[in-house]
């Protein structure tokens, strides 16, 4: 049962990122083509992640209360609602009122947002039944699996989009519906009876209590870094196809499947021997490093392989930045408290995308290489910091977290 568990987990992470991989890169041209302005477009695009922001530690301290099933069925049935309201929202806009549809659409994005607690209760979930020594690999599953959406999300939504304006709302929420049945029959709860009971603290002070222990106040410092810098990068590659290679969207969608592919390679395999080679403390440090190299290089690169090289570099470095960094975070926190602080991290990581679309897309309109080098020099100091702050073992952080809360 816990390896079938483990599964409906990982399928429901990558059933609902497909669904969010189909809708994404419609949602701008559906936007404009509804009479959106540019920050309308901005706004419709960056509400997921606000509302995201706003409720991922609701929804994860909620998990410690009451249990990851329920949870995950709700988040599961929320986002099936969503993409129906998109694809309603998407017939209207084309083919009757496109204001209408316009505000439709944003208001699919808001529940959808709202909802979006699949990835913070599934990470809960493996904390609740991985030992300490096999979380940061379990872990890596759900970062593969989150890879594998958005490889084949995009890929599905350009099919859907055959089907005229409402199949990608359609097909998404099809995807959704069926993952919402498969959990509901097959998923058991991974809180046992005996576990400590959650206390209950209100959002704000969720954020206090994880971020006044130092050693989870700086992971999930980490994490915003990171965070930020990948969406800078997410938000401007393929400006800088476009403008450095003449790359059209058949170019750029393969630079993102392409980094994408060999993230979930390095997440779905290669992170275990990774960890057991490095361990997560100098995992993350490499990984960072390999992080600022990518994207100092990347508005630099003149040939096709050495944007490749830099492109792929970046996905090698945020691939294994992630599994190891929430291996961490789970080891340090009691049991009772797993969904309260992956929720605030991943809260944290939502707010990161939300500053992290608006600087980049300013930056790039002033220089083009200005995001890339400010990230790229923001990683290399988080690099340093690491460095210095983190023991050069788990077991020291751990150590040192349990003497912090103890």
């Amino acid at each position: 049962m816990r390896r079938a568990s483990i599964s409906i987990v990982i399928l429901t992470v990558f059933l609902d990122l497909i669904g969010f991989g189909i809708v994404i890169p419609l949602l701008p041209i559906y936007s404009r083509d509804f009479g959106a302005s540019g920050i309308m477009v901005g706004v419709i695009m960056g509400v997921y992640s606000l509302m995201q922001f706003l409720f991922a530690p609701i929804w994860g301290r909620l998990s410690d209360r009451v249990g990851r099933r329920p949870i995950l069925l709700l988040s599961t049935a929320g986002s099936t609602i969503s993409y129906v309201i998109f694809a309603i929202g998407s017939l209207i806009g084309a083919h009757y009122e496109t204001s209408l549809g316009l505000w439709i659409l944003l208001g699919s994005r808001v529940l959808a947002g709202t909802f979006a607690a699949n990835i913070t209760v599934a990470q809960a979930y493996i904390a609740d039944i991985s030992p300490v020594e096999q979380r940061s690999q379990k872990m890596g599953l759900i970062g593969m699996a989150f890879g594998l959406g958005f490889i084949f999300g995009p890929a599905l939504g350009g099919v859907a989009a055959e089907l005229g304006p409402a199949g990608p709302g359609w097909v998404a929420s099809a995807l959704c519906g069926a993952n919402f049945l498969l959990a509901y029959v097959i998923l058991a709860e991974s809180l046992s009876a005996s576990s400590p009971a959650s206390s209950g603290r209100p959002q704000w002070s969720q954020w206090v209590h994880s971020l006044r222990k130092p050693q989870i106040g700086f992971f999930i410092g980490l994490f915003f870094t990171v965070t930020f810098c990948f969406t800078s990068f997410e938000t401007t590659l393929g400006l800088l196809g476009e403008d450095h290679f003449d790359f059209g969207k058949r170019e750029i969608a393969f630079l993102f499947v392409y980094a994408g592919t060999i993230a979930a390679v390095i997440q779905g395999g290669l992170i275990k021997h990774l960890v057991k080679w490095l361990g997560e403390p100098r995992l993350i440090v490499v990984s960072l490093a390999i992080l600022s190299l990518s994207l100092l290089m990347l508005p630099y690169v003149t040939a096709l392989a050495s944007l490749l090289t830099a492109v792929g570099l970046l996905a090698i470095g945020s691939g294994t930045f992630r599994p190891p960094l929430f291996g961490l975070i789970s080891n340090c926190t009691s049991a009772d408290e797993q969904g309260e602080t992956i929720g605030v991290a991943q809260s944290a990581g939502s707010l990161a995308r939300v500053i992290g679309a608006v600087f980049a897309g300013g930056l790039y309109g002033f220089n083009p290489a200005a995001p890339y080098v400010a990230c790229g020099g923001l990683t290399l100091i988080m690099a340093f910091m690491a460095f210095r702050k983190l023991p050069k073992t788990r077991e020291k952080v751990v150590q040192a977290a349990s003497a912090q809360t103890g």
